[in-house]
């Protein structure tokens, strides 16, 4: 799966996602301190799924109208490890059901919620 991490997103939990072989490319190594509109855009011209921990990218497709990435997925919980993102994604992924493309998710440790993207 293509992805986009965010700056926010750990960088162990990005090397475990290349490593089960994800394409992913990250914020923090390309465009550091970039704005939110900048990674949207990055996102939506790159066919990618943003990885976030940042509320701010649903106002800015969702209220804003900004192009939509190929999928969100906005993790609403504060990571125990480095390596927890990547391992909630990779079972993420495995639920029947769950599709991250066309698709904003939010993301709890407990329940996951999805809106179709426009």
């Amino acid at each position: 799966m293509l992805f986009l991490a965010n700056e926010n997103f750990p960088l162990k939990s990005m090397r475990i996602l290349r490593l089960e072989g994800h394409d992913v490319r990250a914020v923090i190594e390309d465009m550091p301190g970039s704005r939110d509109s900048e990674v949207l855009e990055r996102a939506f011209r790159e066919k990618r799924v943003l990885l976030t921990f940042d509320r701010d990218y649903g106002e800015l497709i969702f209220r804003r109208r900004m192009p939509a990435p190929s999928g969100v997925v906005y993790f609403r919980f504060d990571p125990l490890t480095p390596e927890e993102p990547a391992e909630q994604i990779i079972r993420l992924i495995d639920l029947p059901g769950i599709i991250l493309e066309g698709r904003f998710t939010m993301f709890e440790r407990k329940r996951v919620r999805q809106r179709m993207l426009p």
